[in-house]
């Protein structure tokens, strides 16, 4: 069911958008498109500054000191997203900004104007353009307005009887923290781990004289929770059901232990971004695809955005579960499973936390492949497909 708030002016219009996001966004220019009256969501590009030692950065910048040239490409960027909206024949621009509005002078009035340049060389039909700063908010196309803004207090806040999804805590960087875990239930987490390892592949062991030793026993407890393993498709869709914070030890580690591996990751990928029969058909493709078939075009397409729509609390369930196992781990399978946690905020259009996730990865395995494709994504400004084929809100 659609719900329908109305906002009768610029600060009921602020004051929806941040339930637009889903966060309060900080340092960015939002870009809120609209199809006649509704509204289809939000695109959001960081404004932080850029420096020498931003060449390596692991998020895309937008220059703020950039020539004119530099403000007129992000412009364009930002527009083009719109555009890419079949329905959308207007936008509205919000500045967020921590500088204040000096003698009525408005931040990023460069970038501002640019935005809207491109709007109208598109066709596109600019309902307003406004800035909230540390001192007060504002609209670009106001001809007269208080020397620090109108005051933020007169934001109104847009969560009309819960009707509208809540607004989480802190910027577009929130959630990109990994869970904290009791150091007792690490270590539980952690024998488990390396007992169903030593049951999947037993370690050899040989005598001074080099005469091998008898293997060593498998933990039963291993060998038995190794047995759900039979049907990893139906071992994914149960983990999207269950809390991954209560997961016994030998549970999670089996978790972990399968989502750190690229074949059952991609089919857990595949499969929470879809459907369990999305997952046998992944099953089913890695396993012809390792006896030297061609993986699938259309599989191969999903990572890269293309296909239905997700259910979003199917992806935000995968990333729960994803986001524990990552924080019950350590060293490269923290960067694999990180890897995963990067793709699903993406999907999800959140593509801050994917890069701060993906950095995560990289920084402790550069060859994170996985990571790296959302790092590439992100820093090219690519969207899945699905992000621009969503009814209007």
């Amino acid at each position: 069911m659609t719900t329908i708030i109305t906002a009768t002016d610029a600060a009921q219009f602020l004051g929806l958008v941040p339930h637009l996001l889903g966060f309060h966004p900080s340092e960015s220019v939002v870009l809120v498109p609209f199809a006649g009256r509704r509204s289809l969501g939000a695109v959001r590009l960081d404004l932080e500054h850029a420096s020498a030692a931003d060449e390596d950065a692991t998020r895309p910048v937008v220059l703020l000191e950039s020539p004119a040239d530099a403000v007129d490409r992000i412009a364009a960027t930002a527009i083009g997203m719109v555009c890419r909206l079949a329905d959308a024949d207007a936008v509205a621009v919000v500045v967020y900004t921590d500088e204040p509005i000096a003698r009525g002078r408005l931040p990023r009035e460069q970038l501002a104007r640019a935005v809207a340049r491109r709007a109208d060389a598109c066709g596109i039909e600019l309902r307003d353009a406004l800035c909230v700063a540390s001192t007060g908010w504002a609209s670009f196309l106001e001809a007269d307005h208080p020397e620090a803004g109108h005051p933020l207090d007169l934001i109104e806040s847009a969560d009309t009887a819960g009707a509208l999804p809540p607004v989480a805590p802190g910027d577009q960087h929130a959630g990109a923290d990994l869970p904290v875990v009791d150091p007792t239930r690490l270590a539980d987490v952690a024998a488990a781990l390396d007992a169903l390892t030593a049951a999947v592949v037993p370690a050899p062991t040989t005598e001074p004289a080099g005469r091998a030793e008898p293997a060593a026993r498998a933990d039963p407890r291993a060998l038995e929770t190794l047995t759900a393993l039979d049907d990893i498709p139906e071992f994914l869709e149960d983990l999207l059901v269950r809390d991954a914070a209560s997961l016994p030890p030998f549970e999670a580690a089996r978790a972990a232990l399968c989502l750190s591996r690229p074949a059952v990751r991609d089919i857990a990928l595949l499969q929470w971004s879809g459907s369990m029969r999305d997952g046998d058909a992944a099953l089913a493709a890695q396993l012809h695809w390792e006896t030297g078939a061609p993986y699938p075009e259309d599989l191969g397409a999903r990572v890269w955005g293309d296909g239905p729509t997700p259910d979003p609390d199917r992806l935000a369930a995968g990333l729960a579960v994803a986001r524990e196992c990552a924080a019950l781990t350590t060293g490269t399978r923290r960067a694999a499973v990180l890897g995963l946690c990067a793709w699903l905020a993406w999907a999800q259009g959140r593509s801050t936390v994917a890069a701060d996730y993906a950095a995560q990865a990289t920084a402790i395995d550069a060859d994170a492949g996985l990571a790296e494709i959302v790092l590439a994504f992100v820093t090219t400004a690519h969207l899945p497909d699905w992000a621009f084929q969503h009814a209007a809100a």
